[in-house]
């Protein structure tokens, strides 16, 4: 091992300020955590496909402060839904990730597989998610372009991106040839969350900081193991791209996460930790 490498002491932990309402017990060895924010008809619809299913793994939904009425409790019960966490506190994305993980790590749970509330991904792949954490792996990343995957109706530019920025930056830090890594349906292990050094519970993961973060430590360090397990991720035909990143401000803030990402900005050692 590296002196780069070594475990660190992480810092008290940092989880924004939630609600939690508390459907049903634990049942499962791994949660399903979505991440929604006024999706309205399409999470709703998510989440009774997946009631419909029956995975037989438990739900959380991490709401970034829904206003529109789509997570209902009585809703969210009838649908299998263990769990509804509403964040109160600042942050986006990644402050909705540390809420959420934090109460999945507090409940017990040996992994947790996420995925967004937008009606794009689809859940049917979630049992191979958690076969993967069944086999050991810590990072599972769900990709559209390996051998079992399809990407429908990508816009042109996000494949653009992602292909000729995103995924060589990232996989340049990784270590790894990594081959969707803007794609949100992933696994982790409870064991990388807990890791000292990787120490995904700090208040610098506003937005899309922590997704990023993982997937690059969690190859970067050799103590874990990563794959990519295949899934399918859904545009409409026509009409505008549904997404809450804007064009420039949106899409320069991404880019801006990136580079600090893919440069280190976000590990232990380099914000000031011993």
């Amino acid at each position: 091992m590296s002196a780069s490498d070594a475990p660190l002491s992480a810092p008290t932990r940092q989880v924004p300020e939630y609600r939690s309402d508390v459907l049903s017990e634990r049942s499962s060895r791994y949660c399903v955590a979505i991440f929604v924010i006024n999706e309205g008809s399409k999470v709703r619809a998510q989440v009774a496909e997946m009631h419909s299913l029956n995975f037989q793994i438990d739900v959380l939904i991490a709401d970034g402060g829904s206003t529109d009425g789509s997570l209902d409790l009585e809703f969210l019960r009838a649908n299998g839904v263990r769990t509804l966490l509403t964040k109160t506190g600042a942050g986006g994305l990644s402050a909705q990730m540390r809420v959420a993980l934090a109460y999945a790590l507090d409940e017990g749970y040996e992994g947790v597989i996420v995925v967004d509330g937008n009606g794009k991904d689809d859940i049917s792949a979630i049992p191979d998610f958690a076969r993967r954490l069944d086999e050991g792996y810590d990072h599972v990343q769900g990709s559209r372009f390996i051998p079992g995957g399809r990407a429908i109706n990508t816009p042109r530019s996000r494949l653009v991106g992602l292909r000729f920025i995103h995924a060589p930056l990232m996989s340049i830090a990784a270590r790894r040839w990594q081959t969707d890594t803007t794609n949100g349906f992933r696994a982790y292990s409870s064991r990388l969350l807990l890791d000292p050094q990787v120490s995904p519970f700090r208040d610098i993961f506003r937005t899309y900081e922590l997704h990023y973060h993982l997937a690059i430590e969690s190859s970067r360090l050799h103590r874990f193991r990563t794959t990519e397990t295949p899934v399918t991720r859904a545009y409409p035909a026509s009409g505008k791209t549904p997404t809450k990143i804007s064009p420039i401000r949106g899409n320069s803030h991404v880019l801006a996460v990136l580079f600090r990402a893919v440069t280190g900005r976000y590990r232990l050692r380099d914000i000031g930790h011993d």
